[in-house]
């Protein structure tokens, strides 16, 4: 079974409060677990370091710089 690109992987550009999308897809990789978000439960994200989380807590412990 083809995948078409806008099955796959997302690339997004993460701003303050909102994300474009640059390449079309259904879900962003979490920067820390590297588990599948979909794009429409995506809610935590570093503008500054490009980065997507999967929950709050992956988010809060990466920003406090812990892995």
């Amino acid at each position: 079974m083809l995948m078409s690109s806008s099955d796959g992987e997302a690339k997004l550009y993460y701003g303050p409060s909102t994300f474009r999308v640059l390449r079309g897809g259904k879900f962003v990789r979490c920067s820390v677990s590297r588990e599948p978000i979909a794009l429409e439960e995506l809610r935590y994200w570093s503008a500054e370091l490009q980065e997507a989380y999967a929950t709050c807590e992956i988010a809060t412990r990466r920003l406090l710089g812990q892995r």
